[in-house]
């Protein structure tokens, strides 16, 4: 029965306060009130409340605000004490800071159906970290926000190592020590003070005999061939022999060429000897006798013969005979390999002159050049038939010299031939 009472007499108390605030929650109901001055700001980008996030309400007598308060500080193993700035009287003490208007709201949305926003629409900036009070002494830890590294005081003296994180250089080894003057003083063959000199010395003679100065030979017909030309067949051969180590060699060489019902026009035999100047070429001394044409010729040679860049086999040798004449040659070789048996090799040879020679029929400067391509099938690599062309000219007076005797200053010439060594 008492709670009726009281209740009964509540609701008699509250009825006039009930009655008076109707007609305002109703205009505002109805979205009708008294006009809203302008906002002086709208249009303008209202800059962040520096107190937002911030309870204002707090009793600033107790001192000094912490100037850090409500941020995330990095933890700090050795952090000092902070030093409590001198009390200043509050500026707001007995106030209570009203509180932000936009403080916890959706600042895009609505404010209310019967009032909009003064900063709808706009997008606001983020809120700044608290400022420091200009009336204090204490200023704002330079570091505050960073993530310090580990064990690095706030304020202590340690500096980080410049260093840290790279890989430094091992330190360089020592030089090794120089060997001691016993040494050399030994004999210049160890093995002699063991077995004897003469016993050794005629071990290391058999050593360089059989592994480093073998006596080897060859023979290789380089070209033996058929020449067929129209009207004036004829045929060609060269070849060579040598006999030696690798570094010295005796050479014999001969080539010449003749027309099948005339018989042989030029033939010549060369003995040399050669010395290696390199791994490719050797230097070649020797001489050199013609028996065709009339009337015989001999000469002394200085040649040379081997391998060049790219693999190039190169001949060359320059002349000068008992009479005076100086003449020169080069020939120039490359094998083509087409296939593991079939093999192309291009050839070129140019002969020369320092003089005239009449009763040769060779005139000065250049006299002949040849150009040919052969080839050759390797049934063995010691026995290789082939087929070919070549181009051969005569210059100078040396055509002079051929037309005289009837003969045409260049042709062509189809070859067929034989490439062996033994």
């Amino acid at each position: 029965m008492k709670p009726m009472i009281f209740l009964l007499a509540a609701t008699a108390l509250s009825a006039p306060a009930l009655a008076q605030s109707a007609p305002a929650t109703a205009q505002a109901d109805r979205g009708v009130g008294p006009p809203q001055p302008a906002d002086p700001h709208a249009g303008h980008e209202t800059p962040a409340d520096p107190h937002a996030g911030h309870d204002m309400a707090a009793d600033h007598d107790q001192g000094q605000a912490d100037p850090h308060a409500g941020h995330s500080m990095p933890a700090n193993p050795q952090a000092q004490p902070p030093t409590t700035p001198p009390e200043r009287p509050d500026s707001h003490a007995g106030h209570e800071a009203p509180a932000d208007p936009h403080a916890g709201h959706d600042m895009g949305a609505d404010h209310g159906e019967g009032q909009t926003g003064p900063h709808a629409g706009h997008a606001m900036p983020a809120e700044p970290p608290a400022q420091f009070p200009a009336s204090s002494t204490a200023r704002p830890d330079p570091h505050a926000g960073h993530s310090m590294p580990e064990g690095h005081g706030a304020h202590g003296p340690a500096q980080a190592d410049p260093h840290a994180g790279h890989v430094m250089p091992a330190a360089p080894a020592p030089a090794p020590a120089a060997p001691p003057a016993e040494a050399h003083s030994g004999p210049v063959h160890a093995a002699d003070s063991v077995f004897g000199e003469a016993r050794m010395a005629a071990a290391r003679e058999a050593l360089r005999e059989t592994h480093g100065d073998v006596r080897t030979s060859r023979l290789l017909i380089d070209r033996f061939e058929a020449r067929l030309r129209d009207g004036d067949d004829g045929y060609l051969w060269d070849a060579q022999f040598w006999w030696g180590g690798d570094v010295d060699k005796l050479w014999l060489k001969t080539e010449g060429e003749g027309v099948f019902d005339r018989g042989v026009e030029s033939a010549e035999v060369q003995g040399l000897w050669s010395r290696a100047i390199d791994p490719w070429f050797d230097l070649q001394v020797g001489v050199r006798h013609d028996f065709r044409p009339a009337p015989d010729r001999t000469h002394l040679v200085v040649g040379f013969q081997g391998l060049a860049p790219y693999w190039f086999e190169i001949d060359g040798a320059l002349f000068l005979s008992h009479e005076g004449e100086v003449s020169a040659r080069l020939e120039a070789e490359y094998d083509l390999r087409l296939t593991p048996r079939l093999i192309a090799q291009p050839q070129a040879e140019l002969e020369l002159a320092a003089q005239d020679m009449p009763e040769l029929g060779v005139g000065a400067g250049l006299s002949t050049a040849e150009l040919g391509l052969r080839l050759r099938y390797e049934i063995a690599p010691e026995f290789a038939p082939y087929v070919g062309i070549a181009y051969e000219r005569a210059f100078g007076d040396t055509a002079d010299y051929w037309r005289a005797e009837g003969e045409d200053a260049g042709g062509w010439s189809l070859l067929l031939g034989l490439r062996a060594w033994f």
